[in-house]
């Protein structure tokens, strides 16, 4: 089962004389899409920092009960990379657009469902293992859901500006991050601290219904991307895209994945666990520190996409680079101030620890998904981009509470981000800077074989 031949024939007459119609749609549901998804995944990463120790664990210790939250956080990360090797199959098979709507309503679905979903106190031990399986479902949808959201801007847009065109999918990420936390924010201002945890949480989660709505009727309006239908219209779709992902261009998914290093693990320390240790250890209030997370992601809004244009003039790599080179140097200052600055220097640290990932993460959409041909793009490029899901997002909060709990001081997480730092620096100097290249020639990828699987 692929695209059928009407509707990509329907694509590519679409790129004549509605191009730029198609490309402006596709980057409206490119961002809106993501920001659906990022809000709802965000929402849990909030939640579970503040709300979920005391609702789903609450005979743990302070300790024990961050750890364990941590780590039904850590559980949705696990399941990116199965995510994108599901929705990866489909994506090079059936087109972007069908996967992305699947994936929106999967997100969707399981954010709602947490929103009722019982405490421990109610129903036992059932409510935890139902958080998990929900954050299961969460993650699986988030990870089929980003290689397509870039794909779909950057296959129909300006091929010049591709570096831009694919942030596009990386603006859901600060998008969602404040809309989730200013939720969280504004909920946790205006109620008692007894009604927020008891029902003022779920509020959010039930929202994400109404946002998915929306985004549902946006990408229904879309055409499957050109590029994606010359494929199918040469009969160039592989039966296998995933297997032959993995098999002809692994050197690509696994840099992709050591150069996500530095921008992701430090994002959701910078963003998650500083909650956690900004308000236990420096007993600062909650909306401080939630007030201080949604202002670096609102500038971020203007940072990304500033930076991934950048990138279409000098390179991604020159871009991305300069930006994992920064986080490794804000590494030690970034907790001196956390552990002995003063409040506003603390919220002035946390805005400041954004630039660099915003340096990172403009550019990394065309720099990954420039790396694989169109046959097996969305299967390799999420691949690529959600296996360090498992190796440095995932376990960064929970490893950082660890090392500060074993070690007794937050430096041992400078050297944890020191180290991101150098794999990124690495894998990023090893891997092709495509910035200028034809991505629609196959010739352009070395490791392509010449002829291809057609579809079946």
């Amino acid at each position: 089962m692929i695209l059928g031949r009407d509707e990509a024939n329907k694509a590519l007459r679409a790129q004549h004389g509605q191009r730029g119609t198609q490309a402006r749609r596709a980057a409206a549901a490119s961002v809106i899409g993501t920001t659906i998804e990022w809000y709802d995944f965000f929402l849990y990463n909030t939640a579970a920092a503040l709300i979920f120790p005391a609702v789903f664990f609450p005979e743990s210790s302070s300790y024990a009960g961050a750890m364990q939250s941590f780590a039904t956080y850590a559980v949705g990360f696990a399941a990116r990379p199965v995510g994108a090797a599901i929705f990866g199959y489909w994506g090079d098979r059936i087109g972007r657009k069908t996967t992305l709507i699947i994936t929106l309503l999967l997100m969707g679905i399981a954010s709602g469902v947490i929103g009722v979903l019982p405490g421990t106190d109610s129903i036992g031990i059932v409510a935890p293992i139902m958080l998990v399986v929900l954050r299961l479902i969460q993650g699986i949808a988030v990870g089929g859901e980003w290689s397509g959201s870039v794909l779909l801007a950057m296959e129909w847009g300006d091929q010049r500006k591709r570096g831009l065109l694919a942030s596009f999918a990386q603006m859901g990420v600060p998008m969602g991050l404040v809309l989730g936390t200013g939720g969280m924010t504004l909920l946790s201002a205006l109620l008692p601290a007894e009604s927020f945890t008891s029902w003022g949480w779920r509020i959010p989660f039930l929202a994400s219904l109404v946002l998915v709505a929306v985004g549902l009727v946006i990408r229904l309006r879309i055409l499957e991307t050109p590029m994606f239908a010359a494929v199918v219209a040469e009969r160039r779709t592989s039966s296998k895209p995933v297997t032959d992902a993995v098999k002809h261009h692994w050197r690509e998914i696994l840099l992709s994945a050591g150069l996500r290093f530095s921008e992701q693990m430090p994002f959701y320390l910078f963003t998650s666990f500083v909650l956690v240790y900004a308000v236990e250890e420096r007993d600062l209030s909650k909306t401080f520190v939630l007030n201080a997370v949604l202002v670096a992601a609102a500038i971020e809004l203007a940072t990304i996409p500033l930076f991934s244009r950048l990138s279409d003039s000098i390179g991604r790599k020159r871009v991305y680079l300069s930006g994992a080179i920064l986080v490794g140097a804000l590494a030690f200052p970034y907790f001196a101030v956390l552990k002995d600055g003063s409040a506003l220097a603390i919220f002035l640290i946390v805005i400041a620890s954004m630039i660099p990932h915003a340096m990172q993460y403009g550019p990394q959409a065309a720099l990954i998904g420039e790396s694989f041909p169109t046959h097996l793009r969305y299967g390799g490029a999420g691949l690529g981009y959600q296996l360090a899901s498992v190796f440095a997002g995932g376990p960064a909060p929970l490893l950082a509470t660890w090392l500060l709990h074993s070690t007794g001081t937050p430096f041992s997480i400078s050297a944890y981000i020191v180290f991101s730092a150098v794999v990124t620096v690495v894998c990023v100097i090893v891997l092709p800077d495509r910035s200028r290249a034809d991505i629609t020639d196959d010739n352009v990828y070395a490791r392509t074989p010449g002829k291809h699987r057609t579809s079946s």
